[in-house]
């Protein structure tokens, strides 16, 4: 299930069939998501905050709740931008009406038309309600704006009568709620990702490393997994646990991690290459600890192999994604690392931004390709990682389609083997 990671608003209106939602927090919560829950004022006369922000471990949003205070909660445009999923369920007749008409009476209402992400609703009334031509009409013209229903189940509703309206168990929402995250566009291919930084040892106690976290290219193995693809990671040291179904290999230093891509890249269809690799390490490695001895001290470095280079010298190579940190002229170099290293794609972004990149939650990216360029608009790195890879995959299947027939028996020959 691809929930692992994943941000999901839960939006709770008012209802019997609310208690539900307290059972779907705990398994969204042991699925590996993050959740957050914003209940309207109808939908606390039910369920309490406080049973939501024990599941949850966060500060339940209503319309009360103080923003100013730090740490309390987020406000409609935060949380807006937080999501990658809003489910609301139960999603009552009400809500489905006013969703349909564009209101926004509410801190709920406001953040669904405040965001982005897929939203997707569990309908729960009774059965009259539902079949009730305004209601259908309402879910018509949400699913024609790419909302999503799950549900209504049909069975025995709290008022007695028996038809449908009665919202999905939990499980059943879980499973629904997972396909939003899983695209099929990498359906069938093997792909290979880099992440986080190396360490490059001075001496037992000492190494020459960077600040990149592993996020990004953590956040792209997760990604590629979601839309299809078999993935593999080699990862540099982070404090970070990869995503189910994921095969991840440790490594420290960068002559580790070009062995480790080495091993695995005869089978891969796509390289993404995100990890943050030493440009140099020590010469020698000192057995002992250096002694503070001198009030100078010379410390001489030798360059480390370049793994994207490597890689797009293969005679059988893959589709091959650079990434280029870059704190000025960003267009220039990233073309230049382009053709230089001979990418089929390259994603630059700006490492001077404290909002984005090295010690951040967020990104943005300049992504380029031989004749394109795409731009990537600041946002979480998970929804960054998202929107790249689907660019990746529309690339690749752009440069391995029907006249290259080499090409699909290539691809062909390495599904079967890996």
């Amino acid at each position: 299930m691809s929930l692992a990671n994943k941000n999901i608003l839960l939006g709770v209106t008012g209802g019997i069939a609310a208690y539900k939602s307290a059972e779907l927090v705990r398994e969204l919560v042991e699925a590996g998501a993050r959740v957050r829950v914003a209940m309207t004022r109808k939908a606390r006369e039910f369920v309490t905050p406080l049973t939501f922000q024990a599941l949850s471990g966060h500060p339940v949003a209503t319309d009360e709740a103080d923003f100013s205070q730090a740490g309390h909660g987020m406000d409609h445009i935060a949380l807006a931008r937080w999501a990658d999923a809003v489910l609301i369920a139960p999603a009552s007749a009400n809500t489905l009406a006013k969703l349909t008409h564009g209101r926004a009476d509410d801190l709920l209402s406001t953040v669904c038309l405040a965001t982005r992400a897929p939203i997707a609703l569990a309908p729960a009334m009774n059965q009259a309600m539902w079949s009730h031509h305004a209601t259908q009409s309402n879910c018509e013209t949400l699913e024609k704006r790419g909302v999503m229903l799950l549900g209504p189940a049909s069975g025995k509703q709290a008022c007695g009568e028996i038809g449908e309206g009665r919202m999905f168990e939990a499980h059943q929402l879980l499973l629904s709620l997972s396909g939003l995250f899983s695209t099929g566009e990498l359906e069938g291919l093997n792909v290979l990702v880099t992440a986080g930084p190396t360490r490059e040892p001075i001496d037992p106690v000492r190494y020459l490393s960077n600040r990149s976290s592993g996020r990004m290219g953590y956040a792209l193995a997760e990604a590629a997994r979601d839309a299809g693809a078999a993935v593999e990671l080699v990862s540099g040291p982070v404090a970070l646990q990869a995503g189910e179904d994921i095969r991840c290999r440790h490594v420290d230093t960068a002559q580790e991690m070009l062995e480790a891509v080495r091993e695995a890249i005869a089978r891969q269809h796509i390289f993404i290459g995100c990890a943050a690799v030493a440009d140099y390490r020590p010469a020698s490695r000192q057995p002992e600890k250096i002694k503070k001895l001198q009030d100078a001290l010379s410390l001489p470095l030798m360059r480390n192999p370049d793994i994207i280079s490597e890689i797009t010298q293969l005679e059988d190579r893959p589709f091959v994604v650079g990434f280029a940190a870059e704190t000025r002229a960003h267009e220039k170099h990233a073309l230049q690392k382009l053709a230089s290293k001979q990418l089929d794609m390259i994603a630059c972004n700006d490492v001077t931004d404290p909002r984005c990149g090295f010690d951040s939650e967020e990104n943005a990216l300049e992504v380029y390709w031989p004749g394109g360029h795409r731009s990537l608009a600041q946002d979480t790195k998970p929804k960054i990682a998202r929107a790249l890879v689907s660019v990746i995959a529309k690339r690749y299947a752009s440069t391995h389609k029907r006249g290259n027939v080499t090409v699909l028996k290539k691809v062909k020959d390495r599904s079967q083997n890996s």
